[in-house]
């Protein structure tokens, strides 16, 4: 006869009266979900209505706040200048006139010397006058002398000449007047403010200027801006210093678009390039600047952090010439111990398998390093 004993195991887990173990977080905290409502026997329940959730800091986890954009947050202005300051052409007559006035003016003032009696016998014989004799320098001649003297300094002093791929800005009184873009000889009201402007096709290669790439790694550049003023008027008067405007603009684009050290894919560096040009452009127009390129020429590493880049940049390549070895060994074991298997010349079994494969690995690898890359 025999008996059966049966032993009952103790539970692993702590009596029921034994305390919970504390937490590890101390913040923790759990929410009860009453055992009810995920049995329900209403198949449609009724919509519960939801709360925009609020994402904030996790007490506790370390975790920071997000920062959502604010809705008061109005949108970057965009550089504008007064709207009536737009480029007109100014008023001005063909250098014959000015010519003309000239002669004129110097004709009366000869004129008036010889109605007063004044001129030297060595002049009237030059101009073949008869000799005069005149009362003097009475209120009449000086009235004279100054009506031709001005009409003289007028017409001479009024000659400009006007060079191709080059404009005046005309101003009286500081309002704007108009712009002269005709070459050749101009007579150009005297009393105007003329303020020369270069509109050729201009390009301005600079200085290294601040960069960064994707990464936030600084970097330096040199870029080369093609550019030209289209209209005259803002350009001028609608900015302190265009030239300087520009320069600023092209640094504040180089801020805002990653660059790529040389060695990149071409698609990369012609995005970068459109990406600037883009934005040096429409930050420029508004001042009648017209931007063609803005193409940067060299990219290197800032001297801060160029040291550290090159030893980054040697690991990075050593790291790619090993995993490049390691896999060209692993592939000839393979094809060696499966050549040696399929063709019937061996046996093994997976102790040897195992020792011939790693008696292989150390013979290539030796024989690499041997060798070389």
């Amino acid at each position: 006869m025999s008996t059966t004993t049966s032993h009952t195991s103790e539970p692993d887990g702590p009596a029921e009266g034994a305390a919970r173990p504390a937490r590890l977080i101390q913040n923790e905290s759990t929410t009860e979900i009453p055992v009810h409502l995920l049995f329900r026997d209403d198949p449609c329940p009724s919509p519960v209505p939801l709360k925009p959730a609020v994402v904030g800091r996790g007490q506790g986890t370390g975790e920071q706040p997000r920062l959502g954009r604010p809705a008061d947050m109005t949108p970057r202005p965009v550089p504008r200048v007064d709207p009536g300051l737009v480029e007109r052409p100014a008023r001005v007559l063909p250098g014959a006139v000015g010519v003309l006035a000239g002669a004129c003016g110097a004709a009366g003032c000869v004129a008036a010397s010889w109605w007063a009696g004044v001129l030297p016998p060595l002049v009237l014989a030059a101009l073949r006058l008869p000799a005069h004799a005149g009362a003097g320098l009475g209120p009449a001649q000086w009235a004279a002398y100054a009506g031709a003297g001005a009409l003289g300094l007028f017409g001479f002093g009024g000659l400009a000449r006007g060079r191709t791929g080059r404009a005046w800005v005309i101003g009286l009184f500081g309002r704007y007047r108009g712009t002269v873009r005709r070459s050749g000889l101009l007579w150009v009201n005297p009393l105007w403010l003329r303020r020369r402007v270069d509109v050729r096709l201009r390009h301005w290669r600079s200085e290294p200027v601040p960069a960064a790439d994707r990464g936030g790694v600084a970097l330096r550049t040199v870029v080369l801006v093609v550019w030209r003023v289209r209209d005259t008027a803002r350009a001028t008067l609608g900015v302190e210093d265009h030239e300087r405007y520009l320069r600023e603009c092209v640094e504040a684009a180089l801020a805002r678009v990653p660059l790529e050290m040389p060695g990149g894919t071409k698609g990369s560096t012609d995005a970068a390039a459109e990406a600037l040009t883009r934005l040096v452009a429409s930050e420029t127009a508004p001042i009648g600047l017209e931007v063609f390129s803005v193409q940067p020429l060299r990219v290197e590493y800032a001297p801060e952090v160029a040291a550290a880049m090159h030893r980054r940049r040697i690991a990075a390549l050593d790291a790619q010439h090993r995993a490049s070895v390691l896999t060209s060994v692993v592939d000839s074991v393979e094809d060696t111990v499966t050549r040696l298997t399929t063709r019937g010349l061996v046996e093994l079994d997976d102790y040897e398998r195992k020792a011939l494969v790693k008696d292989l690995t150390v013979a290539f690898c030796a024989g690499r390093g041997e060798t070389g890359p």
